[in-house]
């Protein structure tokens, strides 16, 4: 994976011809019309809902910010710059290349921001039209995201978020029961879904319905569609429930209540409660096909990250680990997970002393592969599945975005 790092992952999107009408073949002759300008391929806001697809925002950590960092969400988009840090070399290189949209692993405002002045990112960025986009912790946590590739690279077997995801994601975040006359739920499920309801993952119109007896009683003033006014009525109707995001709350219920032949249509709205994933959430655990050795696994992701080094903490480097916890980046917040899931070794970025010390205390061997060595692989998978995403986009890899760190010297040479 490493060895693609500075590859340009994807296609540039095809150059639009421009042709020109024949000429007049009678009278004065006539200047050729210009063909109109091409389409643009696509929008800073279809980069952001293709990014939010991949790495879904709402599995980011509390402390993080993640989407569209700065910029118009209604730009046109045709060609897009992908980098760990948006530094000033990055957006120099961006201007160079003509995109619209730096996607920054790192988010380039993080902390809360006072100001905006020029020289930094936000500032720079907003002056050259370049939006700025972040998955950060979001990829991090998503299903083959960043800690997964990390996974792969440790070895074969296993694997599980350190801490699960319970997050429910946005658009099931609600769902909206109604009881409808059986041949109208087809209707109201229509309108509701084509509003922005009925959205699980890929997957749209998704609902559940099932028979039963309403009744009601038409009050004065009242012109039910079934029966009369003032008179009990008992009628076939479908108990329809669908999902629904708290921004097409409004549009949906709108659209079942043009849809819904009733004057006054039953509904109700219920919060969905969090659930536990299996696939998403904060570092991986994994467990091993076949145990191997601290040193040979310090080999392995040597070779797999495409790095110079990794640094080991062991008492023993001959020692077999079953289990192995990891987490991208800066991950001594995950280490006590580690721990309870049984992990012998812990693979992450980096981590201060005091929790490499505390780490030995537990019994835990700790392989450390550079901050941003342990996140900057994943740049080459994310350009290629954006670019099957957005096809009419092109995704180019930094070549001035490098690690602020290097090897100068090894001992013995």
């Amino acid at each position: 994976m490493a060895k693609k790092t500075h590859k340009k992952t994807t296609r540039r999107a095809p150059q639009a011809t421009r042709g020109a009408t024949k000429p007049a073949t009678t009278g004065s002759p006539r200047r050729p019309r210009r063909a109109p300008e091409p389409t643009p391929p696509g929008t800073v806001g279809d980069l952001l809902g293709a990014l939010n697809h991949l790495a879904p925002f709402h599995l980011a950590e509390d402390w993080d910010n993640v989407g569209l960092i700065a910029g118009d969400a209604g730009a046109a988009c045709s060609r897009v710059l992908l980098a760990i840090d948006a530094t000033p070399e990055v957006l120099d290189e961006a201007i160079d290349l003509g995109v619209q949209a730096i996607v920054a692993y790192h988010p380039p405002l993080f902390e809360k921001t006072r100001r905006v002045a020029a020289g930094s990112a936000a500032f720079e960025a907003a002056r050259a039209g370049i939006a700025l986009l972040s998955p950060h912790t979001a990829l991090d946590n998503a299903a083959n995201g960043v800690n997964d590739m990390l996974a792969w690279a440790v070895g074969d077997g296993g694997r599980a978020p350190l801490v699960p995801s319970t997050a429910l994601p946005e658009a099931e975040s609600l769902r909206i029961v109604t009881h409808v006359p059986a041949d109208a739920a087809d209707a109201v499920r229509d309108a509701m879904a084509r509003a922005g309801a009925g959205r699980i993952g890929n997957y749209t119109h998704c609902s559940f319905a099932a028979p039963g007896t309403g009744s009601f009683m038409g009050g004065k003033g009242t012109n039910p569609v079934i029966g009369a006014a003032g008179r009990l009525e008992s009628v076939a109707e479908v108990r329809l429930e669908m999902p629904c995001s708290a921004a097409a709350l409004p549009g949906a219920l709108a659209a079942l209540r043009r849809a819904h032949p009733y004057e006054e249509p039953a509904m109700h709205i219920e919060s969905g409660a969090p659930r536990t994933s299996a696939t998403e959430g904060a570092g991986r655990v994994v467990v091993l096909a076949k145990a191997a050795t601290t040193d040979a696994t310090a080999r392995r992701l040597t070779s797999m990250l495409g790095v110079d080094q990794v640094q080991v903490s062991a008492t023993d480097a001959k020692r077999k680990h079953a289990i192995v916890g990891i987490c991208a980046g800066s991950g001594e917040s995950m280490l006590d997970a580690a721990i309870d899931k049984g992990a012998t070794l812990f693979v992450t970025g980096e981590m201060k002393h005091h929790d490499l010390l505390r780490a030995r205390a537990a019994g835990v061997d700790v392989i450390l592969c550079g901050h941003t060595e342990s996140e900057r692989p994943y740049l080459p998978i994310l350009g290629e599945r954006l670019a099957a995403a957005l096809p009419g986009m092109a995704f180019t890899l930094s070549h001035l975005d490098q690690p602020p760190l290097r090897v100068v010297c090894r001992a013995g040479r």
